[in-house]
């Protein structure tokens, strides 16, 4: 890619700016290399006791119920853990590196090694503090959804019986147990009960379009379609053109953040529903016409530098990496696919520059959102942290980057 620079003096000293069109897809590939390879070291399987250095094995001699914390949270089994391994999955194909593919598929039997193990220990604490307790205990899309996404692609290759009753078990607690609307929609029950939370439209979908994948079973694509249309008659303003983060059933009203990262879920969640729905599929139009209106709106919000902020319409919240990802990927995906015209390419150039600039060369990656929960309080989001190597933002980058590498010029 041919690169241009422009040369300022200032006070008689010459300075060399950034290059005005975009990083090579070497330079990509570099980077994505070390992020990726940055996961391998980190994610080393292993489990240790609480407040102490030394990993463990359990065995007879160290019983699990002494066994508190996972030694790294890229071995989890939560959703972010899904997108990873999602992520690395991609990655390994795109980039032809099977250790990137090896390292999700024994994270997924990591899983299913320690998962049983700990079920038999649980005593009703907290599932969030206890390892693998979403493994076992399907309450939210968060426990089961993204996560069982990325254990329904393992399973493609490696049919392990254990594999399938649990993609199944997923299936069941999605359609038939998770809480919804009366009209199908799907809610939380905490913090605050029967509230749309925008997140959920990824939490769910990417299984449930897995799951149509699979089985070729209707019913999966038809309630993942109806899912999309619900959260935007929720969630979207059609003034902002934006989802805000959350619909309460209470006061039947939108929250105030139009929060990045909830926006990311939602419109990755729309282009792997269109990837995986038939094309024959009566609400196909309607999807692709819905997708096109969300990505004209945060098009609006793009920064110069190619990032978008925590706050989307907020100009003084901080730039988030991990929207900036979703976004990148979600357009980039989307150009790919024919989705949308081939000229909304360049805002997805212009969001992986501002990407690159928060991954050093090392495969260290700042400027990513922790957790968290929907709230009509904006200062809340605006003072969120941002750890180094927040696993909310490893998979997305992954995803962005691999679907760059292949994004014509």
């Amino acid at each position: 890619m041919k690169k241009s620079f422009i040369v300022f003096c200032v006070y008689g000293c010459t300075f060399l700016s950034l290059p005005m069109y975009g990083q090579s897809i070497d330079e990509t590939k570099t980077k994505l290399a070390a992020v990726a390879h940055a996961v391998l070291s980190g994610g080393v399987f292993q489990l240790k006791e609480e407040n102490t250095k030394p990993p463990v094995t359990i065995s007879a001699e160290n019983p699990i119920k002494k066994q508190k914390r996972l030694v790294s949270p890229y071995n989890d089994w939560r959703y972010w853990n899904g997108v990873l391994n999602i992520a690395m999955l991609n990655l390994g194909t795109v980039l032809e590196k099977p250790e990137y593919r090896e390292f999700a598929e024994q994270n997924v039997a990591f899983g299913f090694e320690y998962g049983p193990k700990f079920e038999k220990e649980y005593k009703g604490e907290g599932k969030w503090e206890y390892p693998f307790g979403q493994f076992f205990l399907m309450e939210e899309l968060d426990d089961c959804g993204a996560i069982g996404a990325s254990v329904i692609e393992v399973y493609k290759k490696d049919l392990n019986p254990q594999y399938k009753i649990y993609i199944e078990k997923a299936a069941d607690h999605i359609l038939n147990k998770q809480s919804r609307l009366s009209d199908g929609t799907f809610v939380r029950s905490f913090p605050e009960k029967w509230t749309l939370w925008a997140d959920d439209l990824y939490m769910s979908i990417s299984f449930l379009s897995r799951m149509g994948e699979l089985t070729n079973d209707k019913r999966y694509f038809d309630d993942a379609a109806r899912q999309v249309i619900n959260f935007h008659k929720y969630l979207f303003n059609t003034e902002m053109g934006l989802m805000t983060h959350s619909w309460y059933s209470d006061s039947k009203s939108q929250s105030v953040a139009f929060w990045g990262r909830a926006n990311g879920w939602a419109l990755v969640a729309q282009v792997d529903l269109l990837d995986r729905l038939p094309k024959n599929h009566s609400l196909r139009k309607t999807l692709l016409s819905l997708l096109h209106r969300h990505i004209l709106g945060i098009a609006r919000y793009q920064a110069g530098n190619g990032l978008w902020h925590q706050l989307l319409d907020k100009q003084d919240s901080y730039y988030e990496t991990s929207c900036s990802s979703m976004f990148t990927y979600a357009i980039a995906r989307a150009v790919n696919k024919g989705y949308i015209e081939s000229r909304y390419g360049s805002i997805a150039r212009r969001g992986w520059e501002g990407v690159m600039t928060k991954i050093s060369l090392a495969g260290d990656v700042e400027g990513v959102c922790t957790g968290t929960v929907v709230s009509n309080d904006l200062v809340y989001y605006y003072h969120r942290p941002t750890p180094l190597n927040d696993v909310h933002g490893m998979g997305t980058i992954l995803l962005a980057g691999a679907e760059m590498v292949v994004l014509p010029n």
